[in-house]
């Protein structure tokens, strides 16, 4: 007897300390945990409509509808990836500070390209799970634009998750506000440190202006709808560049942008190896 309670009380230990480990999984939209350091909100399982319709001002090609369906939840990033985050992942900083990007821990990395971002992902995975803040079974890498799109509606299903216009005082971006938002002071030409804007309703930063996002998708001309959908190796069916090369896409907009261009459902292609100051990322957890 003594001997199985022995064998047993080990086993009594280790399922004590998994039942009082944060859960993995968020009980409703808006959740919070933190991962070495990155702090995430919880995006639930749910279906919505992405692109835009028809009759949304400035709408451009490529935003068509379609319905989605995630069928898991994911975590996302709160904010952007920050300078900090890079240097203590990565080390140095990648490419150049500009005037317009400068130094500091709070600002989001810019002059990031696509391997790059990802290289992050993978190192930031490694760490979570070797500091057992991440299960073996999930990862961090770069939002699909399903996923990306999902987390800047939270729940909306307006141009902005603001609503219908966009202005100074909800996103950085240089120029016109969208759609008649108010013109609340000068723009800032330059990034700003993030979460200096309002959260949307799932508390996540910035998803509008500030920097533009990578997504890992092969640039499509038109969306794909259904379940979880994910062009991250679709370069087969990818829309090809004018001089046969193909791009990633790109979300959110930028400090260098009219309030037009931030809007929720507005699309952009880049390719892959190019970096710029006003491009970053942020991450997303997913189960793999």
């Amino acid at each position: 007897m003594t001997r199985c309670l022995a064998i047993a009380l080990p086993s009594l230990i280790g399922l004590t300390a998994w039942a009082q480990a944060p859960p993995i999984v968020g009980s409703k939209a808006g959740d919070e945990r933190q991962a070495v350091g990155v702090k995430l909100c919880w995006c639930p399982p749910g279906r919505f409509t992405m692109g835009s319709p028809p009759g949304e001002p400035e709408r451009r090609p490529g935003e068509n509808q379609v319905e989605v369906r995630h069928t898991r939840g994911f975590w996302v990033g709160k904010y952007e990836v920050t300078q900090r985050d890079w240097k203590r992942v990565v080390g140095e900083l990648p490419g150049k500070l500009t005037a317009e990007l400068p130094e500091g821990d709070d600002y989001p990395v810019g002059n990031v390209n696509f391997a790059e971002a990802e290289g992050f992902c993978r190192k930031l995975t490694a760490m979570a799970i070797a500091a057992k803040e991440l299960p073996g079974n999930w990862e961090f890498r770069l939002p699909t634009e399903a996923q990306w799109e999902y987390a800047c509606r939270a729940g909306t299903a307006t141009a902005t998750a603001f609503g219908d216009s966009l202005t100074r005082g909800q996103a950085n971006f240089r120029g016109k506000p969208y759609n008649g938002g108010a013109d609340e002071g000068p723009s800032l030409n330059r990034a700003a440190k993030v979460g200096n804007y309002p959260a949307n309703a799932w508390g996540i930063h910035d998803m509008h202006g500030n920097t533009y996002e990578w997504c890992r998708d092969w640039y499509h001309a038109t969306l794909s709808g259904g379940d979880d959908p994910d062009l991250s190796s679709a370069k087969a069916t990818a829309t090809m560049n004018r001089d046969g090369t193909y791009s990633r896409s790109r979300r959110g907009g930028a400090w260098t942008d009219d309030g037009m261009f931030c809007r929720t459902a507005f699309r952009v292609r880049f390719e892959p190896e190019r970096r710029y100051d006003h491009i970053g990322f942020r991450v997303v957890a997913v189960r793999k």
